[in-house]
């Protein structure tokens, strides 16, 4: 409380916040004292996992359920970036890790170095709404999608989006969806943008309007590396620990999200008065990596193409465009 812009620069948050998680979990790390030791105090602990958290210095799934929940993630996805039915972005970082002992190439990504993944579903307001932590760096994001409890929850209806019902000035009735990128198949419940081979003006406007929806994603990744910087470190730790600070992570940045909602704004992606991007300060900083792509050809389903053919005559008619798209496209 004496010096408050020292705090925030070491811990990375607010005493507040710190406060509030002391709260929380102090009874939880409480220890008694020995007559061999004195235990920690709660407080100093908690400082030092945070510390540790924030520098890298050495020393779960999260889910709505219900279809009033997704409904109000998709009208924040309508409101802030002009996607109807849009219930979160999906996309996939690598984690650095010391070499797994006795698991050979399995951890070993693209880029030459040892890593766990992070799969992500982030909502419009850059929360992490869902994740899955320590698929082998030598997965795809296609492969870990694959395997991930989420995509069983769409195809068996049982993650809860609501019923299909008409977008915004239309009277056609259209699935909730998220948006991918080109690492997964088009599905139903999966919008990506078009191949850019031979693409039309109609497709671009689309492939505009999905990504700008997207990119909600990536500046995600951004801030939470930013704030917690042992993600950008090569972890000692084994693959499940590192999946459990990783974890641990991802609910610190979104109760930061829910508590200071201005606090990182400097560092996000932000549109000028006419559209054009503003990039983050997160993009001149170093980032976590990518996820290898390049998995073959995708098995894009024909009802999942009539959906986004449909997606694409409503972002180019006067019920679903914005007025600056066609300048934006021209742009490029």
């Amino acid at each position: 409380m004496e010096d408050q812009q020292s705090f925030f620069n070491f811990l990375r948050m607010p005493p507040e916040m710190f406060d509030e998680l002391l709260n929380r979990v102090g009874p939880r790390i409480q220890k008694k004292n020995t007559t061999f030791r004195k235990a920690l105090e709660p407080g100093l602990k908690l400082a030092i996992t945070i510390r540790h958290l924030a520098s890298g210095d050495r020393v779960i799934d999260i889910q709505p359920s219900k279809p009033e929940e997704w409904r109000a993630i998709a009208e924040e996805f309508n409101r802030r970036w002009n996607i109807p039915h849009a219930c979160g972005a999906l996309d996939g970082k690598h984690i650095a890790v010391r070499s797994p002992p006795k698991t050979g190439t399995l951890f070993h990504n693209y880029k030459g170095f040892f890593s766990i993944v992070l799969l992500a579903l982030v909502d419009a307001d850059y929360k992490f709404l869902w994740v899955d932590v320590g698929g082998y760096g030598s997965m795809s994001d296609a492969q870990i999608f694959n395997a991930f409890e989420l995509k069983e929850c769409l195809e068996d209806k049982s993650i809860g989006f609501p019923e299909p019902d008409a977008m915004p000035n239309d009277d056609q009735d259209m699935l909730y969806f998220i948006l991918g990128d080109d690492a997964f198949g088009l599905i139903t419940y999966l919008m990506k943008p078009h191949s850019i081979r031979g693409i039309t003006k109609e497709e671009a406007i689309t492939n505009y309007r999905i990504s700008r929806g997207r990119r909600v994603v990536e500046n995600a990744f951004g801030i939470l590396a930013q704030r917690w910087q042992i993600l950008l470190s090569t972890m000692m730790q084994g693959p499940d620990t590192v999946g459990v600070v990783t974890e641990t992570c991802v609910c610190l940045h979104n109760l930061m999200r829910t508590r200071y909602p201005t606090l990182q704004n400097a560092l996000l992606d932000m549109e000028d008065d006419q559209h054009n991007i503003v990039p983050g300060l997160w993009r001149a900083n170093a980032n976590m990596h990518e996820v290898n792509n390049v998995t073959g050809p995708n098995r894009d389903t024909i009802a999942a193409k009539t959906q986004r053919e449909y997606l694409k005559l409503y972002f180019n008619s006067p019920a679903g465009s914005v007025q600056w798209q066609e300048r934006m496209i021209n742009s490029q």
